[in-house]
């Protein structure tokens, strides 16, 4: 089985927003993609709602005419055995995995992916204590995102085995497989080229050096070594320089630094600044450029994709050896990788205790671990000199990345490795042991079953012995109609899908209570067994407003 239902909800897959962000590209692309490239003939869309599964059929029907959608709704997650695996856009199946010990955790493989690692370690930690499987994975975008997801789970497992004594503490499969792009979406016809880079003013013989991403020096890319280095290129070459930076601010007063920053550390370079957060702009910007550039040094990123999309656009590279853009761009045949320096491990323990302690916010914690991250800035100018001068080796380059991009990062190359991860979990989950069975009732302890949290509460509980009868003088009419009369109160509102409506199978209990009455046990065996608990739970709404009596007075609990 190599299928997954998607957990589609917007807040992983939707780039029309005004806080958008790398994962919201990346989401949308991978369900493009999914939908294009995985082969099959049908979908499965995990939702939350109708209004969600109207979206997740409409990209569908774009995407791949004539195929079907099969909904699961969240709130019966036992069908997705007919599926075999859940895909998440986010790492955290911990949640999930509590939701299907509840049920049966052979029933379905779940499969989450890595986006910044930086933000929740406790999150990834929960991986950790959560009943997470032998068939279960997070995958992760990069080798270096896989490294900082281990470097919380393992010395959490051996803080967990001193603590509590455990023998083992089982960790997900953490499977790589980077993001990917539709390759064929950055080719452009050289008129759009000539029409664009007119529009902006940059001349034939002119050098566009291009930026796209959140225009943040907190929390994406501090640009004042990116400005210093181009500032340093172009006076030793002498080309005009264009530096269009496609992104958003996150406010007026960021939007004024980096303004401010491009006039101050780089008067010599064109600074264009364009919101990349328009479609139009975030798509025909890569026909622009001569060559692309990101110096990224901050930990909230993992991957990367912003790379992989100028290689797929023909455009040589001038990234930071960081992270995920270590595994994108070979130095010196895609382009080339810059230097950077963090501390040695043990220097920053303030900035993760400030950070835990909410004394410093998130934004807060990344800016100030860019504030030690250091970036070759000559290293950098070298490179941009380099490109700006030598049209052949950006044309070299560009085509060397192009056909990368192709081979390795096109989700026709990216789709099949998440299928083969599903067929891999299948069949691990068909021979591998289950860790930590379940108990009868033992779901989530953290999140139990009220009704056996706060079975100390009443005088009673609805024993299958307990023997009911309607109340004097009801009968089957006038409880209907009492029943219905009640349904319809506002102030029984919240009692909408928690019992049986006033149907057909609530008439045959209420009929069944003739004197002497029934058994609460023969009461449930008159409806189907997926029934039973709303039938149960409706025979107490009955009683608690005296239509259904037990025969035997209650009494009151002895304390």
């Amino acid at each position: 089985m190599s299928n997954a239902a998607i957990y589609f909800h917007p807040e992983g897959y939707e780039t029309a927003r005004t806080d958008l962000k790398g994962r919201h590209v990346a989401g949308e692309s991978f369900l493009i993609g999914f939908f294009r490239h995985s082969g099959l003939d049908r979908f499965a869309c995990h939702v939350d709602g109708p209004p969600l599964a109207r979206l997740f059929m409409d990209l569908a029907d774009r995407h791949a005419p004539g195929r079907k959608v099969e909904l699961y709704l969240t709130g019966e997650p036992s069908r997705l055995a007919n599926v075999g695996c859940l895909f998440l856009p986010g790492p955290g199946i911990d949640q999930f995995a509590w939701r299907r010990r509840s049920r049966d955790q052979r029933a379905y493989s779940l499969c989450g992916i890595t986006h910044t690692t930086s933000e929740s370690p406790q999150a990834l930690g929960a991986l950790a204590t959560a009943p997470i499987q032998p068939w279960d994975a997070v995958i992760c975008t990069s080798w270096a995102a896989r490294s900082s997801v281990e470097a919380v789970l393992q010395p959490y497992a051996e803080y967990l085995r001193d603590r509590l004594g455990a023998a083992e503490v089982p960790l997900p499969n953490l499977p790589v497989i980077p993001l990917g792009v539709d390759t064929d979406a950055f080719r452009f016809d050289p008129s759009v080229r000539a029409a664009e880079r007119a529009a902006l003013g940059i001349g034939e013989e002119d050098v566009a050096v291009l930026f796209v991403g959140r225009l943040s020096f907190h929390a994406k890319a501090h640009p004042i070594p990116m400005y210093q280095a181009l500032e340093r290129a172009a006076q030793r070459t002498g080309k005009r320089l264009h530096l269009i930076q496609a992104g958003w601010f996150g406010n007026d007063s960021i939007a004024a630094a980096f303004i401010e920053g491009a006039r101050r550390y780089c008067p010599s370079v064109n600074a264009i600044f364009l919101d990349g957060r328009k479609p139009d702009v975030r798509t025909r910007i890569w026909a622009v450029a001569d060559l692309f550039t990101s110096l990224v040094d901050n930990i909230q990123e993992t991957f990367g994709i912003t790379p992989v999309e100028a290689m797929a656009a023909g455009l040589p590279c001038v990234v930071t050896d960081w992270n995920g853009y270590r595994e994108t761009v070979r130095h010196g045949v895609d382009g080339f990788r810059v230097p950077t320096v963090l501390p040695p491990p043990g220097f920053a323990p303030d900035l993760a205790d400030r950070y835990d302690a909410g004394l410093d916010s998130y934004d807060h914690f990344i800016a100030r671990a860019s504030q030690i991250t250091a970036v070759d800035v000559e290293a950098a100018a070298e490179a941009y000199a380099l490109l700006a001068v030598d049209p052949g080796l950006r044309r070299r380059m560009g085509e060397a990345g192009r056909a990368r991009a192709a081979a390795v990062f096109d989700w026709k190359a990216i789709i099949p490795q998440y299928l083969d991860v599903w067929r891999q979990l299948a069949d691990i989950r068909r021979h591998a042991q289950e860790r930590a069975p379940r108990r009868d009732g033992d779901g989530n302890p953290l999140r139990p079953d009220p009704l056996r949290m706060f079975q100390a509460y009443p005088s009673r509980t609805l024993e299958p012995g307990m023997r009911l009868v309607r109340a004097p003088g009801v009968t089957r009419a006038a409880a209907m109609e009492a029943l219905a009369m009640l349904h319809g109160d506002p102030m029984n509102s919240p009692a909408r899908n928690l019992l049986l409506s006033p149907t057909a199978d609530i008439a045959l209990a209420i009929d069944a209570l003739d004197p002497p009455g029934r058994r609460v046990g023969e009461l449930a065996g008159l409806v189907p067994t997926e029934r039973q608990i709303l039938l149960v739970r409706s025979l107490v709404h009955l009683m608690k407003y005296d239509i259904v009596r037990p025969v035997e007075p209650l009494g009151t609990r002895q304390t």
